[in-house]
C-alpha cells in the first residue's frame, strides 16, 4: 500500500509540474517580449531569428511551487524539510545570478565567483559527496562537482531543446538508478523531488524544441545544472559495495554535458580562444556541420545521454558490467570527438598551436604517423584493463584483494607477449575503417597466441604459483572482444560519418544491385569530391525490392521512377549494370528525359 502510494504521489507531482510549466511558458514569452528580453541573431550564436528570454523562469516557478506543495502536503520526512528548504534557497540564488547575467551580462569571472560561493553554501548546508576518507577532499570536490555540472548545462544550451532535453534524460535516469536501488517507496526522500523537476523540464522543452518559441537563458540552465549536481551528492549510492560504481555512476549520468565542456575547453585553447566566449563550435555545431539537420543533431546527442544513462544503470546489475560498457562506450566516443575536431567551424585562416608553432607541428607528425602510436596506446589501455577485469570477476572482494599483488607483478610480461603477439600477426597494419569479417581469423590467433605465450612466460617466471587458469580464459575472451570491437567500431563509426556529408550533395540512384553497383556505392562514399548523395538502388528484380546494400535500400523498379523522382528529389541515376537489354534500356532513357534527369553509365573495372 506505502508503495502504490509513492508512485501515486509521483505521478501527481510529474503531471503538476508539466502543467505548470507548459503553460507557464507562453505567458513568459510574452512578458520577456514586453520588456524587450529577447536573443538576437548574432555572429556567435546559432538562432536565426530573435527568440524572448527567460524561459527558465517558468521552469524554476514550476519546480518551486509543486516542491513547496510536497513539503505542505507532509509527503517527506520531517527531517527532511531543511534540507529542501537549502536546495530551494540556493538554487534561487543560482537563478537570481542567472538572471541578473540575461538582464546585464556578467563578466564570466564574475559570474564563476558567484558560482562558488553559491556552492560553497549548499555544500555547507549538508550536500556533499562522501566517496572518501577525507572530509576535506569531500569538501573540496563536492564544490568542484556542483560547479562544473552547473557550467556544463549553462554552455550546453547552444542549440534549441538540446540543454532542457539532457536535463530531462539525466534526470530520469538519476531518478531510475535511485528507485531501482532504493526499492521505489523506500528510495531517498530527495528523489521524489525529481520527478517535480522533469515535469518543469518536460513542459518548458515543447515550447524550446526545434524550431523554439522561447530561450530558457542563464536563469534556466544555471539552475538545471545546479539542481541536477545537488542531488547527485544525497544519492545513497554507498549501497552498491564499490566506489568505481559510486563514482562511475553520475559520471555516466552527466556525460554528455561534461564531455562538451571539456571537447569545447580543449579545442578553444588549442585555437587560442578564450574558454569563456560564445561560439559555434560545441559537438552539436558541428555534427550540423558534418551534414545532419539541427534536429537530427539534437537527437544524436540526446542518444548519446542516453547510451550513458544506461551504462549507469548496469552497475545496478553488476559493477564489471558498468565498466565493460563504459570503456566500449569511452572507446567510441573518443573516435567520434576525434572526427569531430577536424571539422573546419572556426573563420578561414585562423591557425591552431600546431599551425603557428613549427616544432610542435614536426613532434605532432613524428608521433601520430599513420596513427599506430595511438593505436599501439589503446591496446596497451585495453590489454591492462581486460587483465585486471579477468581477475575482478573471477574472485570476490576479498580474493581479488589477496591477488592484486599477481595482478600488478604479471601485468608487464602480459603486456610484452600481447603486444608481441599482435606485431607478429600483422595486427599494426590493418587500416582500421576497412576491417572486416575476414580480420577476425587473425585477430583469434593474435590473441590466442598472446594468451599462451603469457601462460607459458609466467610459468618459467613464477612457476604459476597462485595464478588461476580461469583468469586466462576470461583474459582471453575478453580481448578477443575489445580487439575486434574496437576495430569494428572505429569502422561502424567511420562510415557512419563518411555518409553523413553527402547529404549535400545531388540526390542519385543506383541502377544495378550487383557487384558494379556495391564498387560505385563506395565510390561515391569515399570520395565527397563528385558531390553526389547516393539515395539507394533500383533493381530489374522486384523480388530485391526493400533489401539492404551497405545501409542503402533497393527503392524500386525502374517502373517506380516517377515516383522515386517525386519523393526523394532525385536529380540523376547512375547506371551500374555492364549490359542491358536494349528495350528495358530504351524504355529507362526515355522514362528518364520524360522526368527531365540523366542516366549516366559509369565505367568501372571489377577485379
Amino acid at each position: 500500500m506505502e508503495t502504490a502510494l509513492w508512485w501515486i504521489r509521483v505521478a501527481g507531482l510529474f503531471i503538476t509540474a508539466i502543467a505548470l510549466s507548459f503553460w507557464g511558458t507562453p505567458w513568459v514569452g510574452k512578458w520577456a517580449e514586453r520588456r524587450k528580453k529577447v536573443a538576437h541573431p548574432r555572429a556567435d550564436r546559432w538562432h536565426q531569428k530573435p527568440t524572448p528570454l527567460m524561459g527558465g523562469v517558468a521552469i524554476v516557478a514550476s519546480f518551486t511551487i509543486v516542491t513547496l506543495g510536497v513539503l505542505g502536503l507532509g509527503w517527506l520526512p520531517v527531517e527532511t524539510a531543511p534540507k529542501v528548504v537549502a536546495l530551494l534557497s540556493c538554487g534561487g540564488l543560482i537563478f537570481a545570478l542567472g538572471f541578473y547575467d540575461d538582464l546585464k551580462t556578467l563578466p564570466p569571472q564574475t559570474k564563476l565567483i558567484g558560482q562558488i560561493i553559491i556552492a560553497s553554501l549548499l555544500v555547507f548546508l549538508g550536500f556533499k559527496i562522501n566517496w572518501f576518507v577525507s572530509k576535506t577532499a569531500n569538501v573540496f570536490l563536492s564544490i568542484l562537482w556542483i560547479v562544473a555540472i552547473t557550467n556544463a548545462f549553462n554552455l550546453l544550451d547552444n542549440m534549441d531543446g538540446l540543454s532542457a532535453g539532457i536535463a530531462f534524460i539525466s534526470a530520469l535516469f538519476l531518478w531510475i538508478v535511485e528507485v531501482m536501488g532504493g526499492d521505489a517507496g523506500h528510495a531517498s526522500p530527495l528523489i521524489l523531488l525529481l520527478p517535480a523537476f522533469m515535469g518543469a523540464v518536460l513542459g518548458f522543452l515543447w515550447h524550446n524544441f526545434h524550431p523554439a518559441s522561447i530561450f530558457m537563458g542563464d536563469c534556466g540552465s544555471l539552475f538545471l545544472g545546479f539542481v541536477l549536481a545537488a542531488v547527485t551528492t544525497q544519492n545513497d549510492l554507498s549501497r552498491h559495495g564499490h566506489l568505481v560504481p559510486i563514482i562511475a555512476m553520475p559520471l555516466c549520468v552527466f556525460c554528455l554535458p561534461l564531455v562538451d565542456m571539456g571537447f569545447v575547453s580543449i579545442m578553444r585553447t588549442f585555437f587560442g580562444r578564450s574558454i569563456a566566449q560564445g561560439g559555434r563550435d560545441h559537438t552539436s555545431h558541428r555534427l550540423v556541420a558534418i551534414g545532419m539537420s539541427e534536429k537530427q543533431a539534437v537527437l544524436a546527442l540526446y542518444a548519446f545521454a542516453v547510451m550513458g544513462g544506461v551504462i549507469a544503470l548496469l552497475g545496478m546489475i553488476h559493477p564489471a558490467a558498468m565498466i565493460a560498457g563504459g570503456v566500449v562506450f569511452g572507446v567510441m566516443s573518443v573516435y567520434f570527438l576525434l572526427h569531430l575536431g577536424r571539422v573546419r567551424v572556426y573563420p578561414p585562416g585562423e591557425k591552431n598551436l600546431l599551425e603557428k608553432n613549427k616544432a610542435l607541428t614536426f613532434l605532432w607528425i613524428q608521433f601520430t604517423y599513420k596513427k599506430r602510436i595511438f593505436e599501439v596506446l589503446l591496446d596497451v589501455f585495453l590489454i591492462s584493463f581486460v587483465y585486471w577485469l579477468a581477475y575482478f570477476l573471477r574472485y570476490d572482494q576479498a580474493g581479488y584483494e589477496s591477488v592484486f599483488n599477481l595482478f600488478l607483478g604479471s601485468l608487464p610480461v602480459i603486456l610484452v607477449c600481447c603486444l608481441t603477439s599482435y606485431f607478429i600477426w600483422g595486427i599494426y597494419r590493418e587500416v582500421w575503417r576497412y576491417t572486416s569479417s575476414s580480420d577476425l581469423p587473425i585477430h583469434v590467433a593474435a590473441v590466442l597466441t598472446g594468451v599462451v605465450l603469457s601462460v607459458t612466460a609466467l610459468v618459467f617466471l613464477y612457476e604459476f604459483r597462485g595464478f588461476s587458469r580461469s583468469v586466462f580464459v576470461i583474459f582471453g575472451a575478453m580481448l578477443l572482444l575489445v580487439l575486434s570491437g574496437s576495430r569494428f567500431a572505429f569502422r561502424i563509426v567511420s562510415e557512419f560519418l563518411r555518409r553523413l556529408p553527402m547529404k549535400t550533395g545531388r540526390p542519385v540512384l543506383i541502377y544495378g544491385v550487383g557487384d558494379r553497383g556495391e564498387v560505385i556505392l563506395r565510390e561515391l562514399l569515399g570520395n565527397q569530391k563528385l558531390q553526389l548523395s547516393p539515395v539507394g538502388f533500383i533493381d530489374d528484380d522486384e523480388r530485391r525490392v526493400n533489401t539492404r546494400i551497405f545501409g542503402y535500400r533497393i527503392l524500386g523498379t525502374p517502373k517506380d521512377l516517377p515516383i522515386l523522382v517525386s519523393r526523394y528529389g532525385i536529380q540523376e541515376v547512375l547506371l551500374a549494370k555492364e549490359s542491358l537489354p536494349e528495350a528495358a534500356l530504351a524504355c529507362t532513357e526515355e522514362m528518364c528525359r520524360s522526368l527531365q534527369i540523366p542516366l549516366r553509365r559509369v565505367e568501372i573495372q571489377i577485379q
